[in-house]
């Protein structure tokens, strides 16, 4: 009897159910039922329709694979063990802290892109992909790996839409319907109609298929491509498939088989199991690769001192300015880049700019997805509406994808427009992201600097702007380092340091002012940099005033500036004095609330004369 090419991928994928059942039965946990469903689905991808270089994972035309449902972790390292990129030997060593084959899959791996398994995000970075695939004009495929359990998320529908309004034929998405969650059935079980009308409605094209039928699953990935539509492929299948004891049936979530019940399981697929390592794959396409590369310099700026300009302004002029000589460039938006006024890049660069509208998550989705294909995408919106995609931040910090955030209209000085779009929180949450870079721009020249600084600066980096129009306190050739910070004021007769950012660097200038006509001199710092924070500087500055430190900054006090100096030079001896909005503030003009809430000049003034006479 001749050997089918179907034949030899369904054996392929029985060594994947075996491969996952020994690695996560030795290391005592895992999910082994979740790779046996969506095996048959892994082989075909890998050994039958997928084109790669297999010994070069980064290769930049190399088609994508995304594993979203990240607890199948196993599954994707046998495949690549399979393929002979490590020694299959090397799968036992699965969720051991000196392994890089972790419980769910991360960039440490040269085949992953994106880290996995906090469900619903594999989509948003797979669109982000597939864009870059059209602006670079390579002819690769992102092939993204679902479960059906993660379509109860929002972000996986705010994804299907953006892909299906730019027409991605470029994508796939394959959805693992195997019917049972962690902690029982799913919403829809195997109702089959119900993501076919769901992924229709956002204008893909959709295939049913019996995801263990290896026919049908090579017909119907052997149509992807055709047409305008991206392709999401609807593969019913079993919980634990090819093991009879586990197929289909609840309780086996999550939980490793024992030795004994591995021994059997092993038994009823070895039969028919066969490895990959002879198998040949399709090679990727020999197409003109993008030139990533940094430029040498930017052109220069063009402020003068005094001229009012917000922050926010800045960056949209920067970014245009850099757009010019660093086609690296990409602007991600949220239906805010009037705003922002990241509208001015989208104007002068529309083939490197995507709107994602009002969907947060999938901007940073589609943003890390541009980040793993070399591009050096900013994401600009409100900050305030980063808090809704901060588990997409966090998974790109886990990435450490090379992602630039910028967030307007912070605290309560962006006035009238009231609490829910004062951004009160996002230096705490944005200072927690692993390897994060936090900036807070005070003046126009520090913007457009600190902009080219992230440019160039590998990590999740945000940027903060403000609404306010400030005065240039800088010249255009100053330089504003990540990690620094400025003196502005200081004298050998100065009672306290004073540490501002953004519009409250403003109040502390006023505030020398005001205390100088008193006889009284303080220090006042910009900590533009809040992490890493000028550590050194501060400590030299806050020693020669008696250790006595205030900061001021439009922000809750909670992980703010002021928690950023107090935790790095607490230990110093160095006493912290933090103003900061510590009640939830109302609408009202912008210096109406800052003098509400404590964080204007007066306050300034106030809060160094009690120490200063203490």
């Amino acid at each position: 009897m001749n050997t089918t090419t179907e034949d030899i991928l369904s054996g392929i994928a029985n060594q994947l159910r075996i491969d996952s059942i020994s690695a996560t039965t030795a290391a005592g946990s895992g999910h082994p039922s979740s790779c046996c469903s969506a095996a048959d689905l892994v082989a075909a991808l890998f050994f039958g329709h997928m084109r790669y270089d297999a010994k070069n994972p980064h290769y930049a035309n190399n088609d994508r694979f995304i594993l979203s449902k990240g607890h199948a972790a196993p599954l994707l390292y046998a495949a690549w063990a399979e393929l002979g990129l490590f020694p299959r030997a090397h799968l036992d060593t699965l969720r051991e802290l000196s392994s890089d084959l972790e419980g769910h899959p991360t960039p440490r791996l040269s085949f992953v892109d994106v880290a996995t398994g906090s469900l619903g995000q594999g989509l948003g970075v797979g669109v982000g992909m597939a864009l870059c695939a059209r602006l670079d004009q390579l002819d690769y495929r992102t092939y993204v790996m679902m479960g059906d359990g993660e379509c109860a998320e929002g972000s996986v529908w705010e994804a299907a839409s953006l892909a299906g309004i730019e027409q991605l034929s470029n994508l796939v998405v394959i959805v693992d319907v195997n019917r049972l969650g962690q902690s029982q059935a799913t919403a829809f079980g195997h109702d089959m109609e119900v993501y076919r009308r769901r992924f229709e409605a956002f204008n893909w094209r959709t295939e049913v298929i019996n995801g263990h039928d290896m026919g049908e699953i090579l017909e119907v990935l052997g149509a992807a491509g055709l047409g305008k539509q991206p392709l999401a492929i609807l593969a019913e299948t079993k919980k634990g498939s090819g093991v009879s004891f586990m197929e289909d049936k609840d309780g086996w979530h999550g939980k490793a088989l024992s030795k004994d019940e591995a021994a059997l399981a092993i038994a009823e697929l070895q039969p028919k199991a066969k490895s990959g390592l002879a198998e040949p794959i399709p090679a990727p396409t020999q197409l003109p690769l993008p030139k990533n590369a940094a430029p040498a310099s930017y052109p220069p700026l063009t402020y003068k001192l005094g001229d009012k300009v917000a922050t926010r302004e800045a960056f949209g002029a920067a970014l245009a300015r850099i757009g010019e000589v660093d086609e690296r460039i990409v602007a991600v938006d949220g239906d805010t880049k009037n705003s922002t006024f990241s509208d001015k890049f989208f104007k002068k660069f529309p083939h490197r700019s995507v709107e994602c509208f009002i969907a947060e998550q999938t901007m940073i989705g589609v943003a890390t997805g541009f980040s793993t294909r070399g591009k050096v995408p900013f994401a600009a919106t409100f900050a305030c509406f980063f808090s809704r995609a901060f588990d997409q931040i966090r998974m790109a910090g886990i990435s450490n994808a090379n992602l630039k955030i910028v967030g307007s209209h912070v605290g309560v000085s962006i006035g009238e427009d009231g609490t829910s779009q004062m951004a009160l929180e996002d230096l705490a949450m944005m200072r927690a992201v692993e390897g994060s870079v936090v900036l807070y721009a005070s003046d126009a020249v520090c913007t457009e600097k600190l902009v080219e600084q992230i440019a160039s600066h590998r990590s999740v980096s945000f940027l903060r702007t403000s609404r306010p129009k400030t005065p240039v306190l800088y010249g255009n050739d100053e330089e504003f380092p990540i990690g620094g910070a400025k003196i502005l004021r200081q004298s050998a007769t100065d009672k306290v340091t004073v540490i501002g950012a953004g519009v409250t660097l403003y109040e502390a200038l006023k505030a020398a002012d005001a205390l100088a006509a008193e006889g009284i001199a303080i220090t006042v710092i910009d900590a533009y940099s809040i992490k890493p924070l000028a550590k050194d500087t501060i400590r030299a500055a806050a020693q020669k005033t008696n250790n006595l430190v205030i900061t001021v900054e439009d922000h809750y006090p909670e992980g703010g500036l002021g928690d950023a100096v107090a935790g790095e030079l607490s230990a110093d001896g160095i006493r912290v004095t933090k103003l900061a909005v510590r009640e939830l503030p109302h609408s009202g003009k912008p210096e109406e609330l800052l003098i509400r809430y404590g964080i204007d000049s007066t306050a300034i003034v106030k809060a160094v004369k009690a120490l200063a006479v203490a």
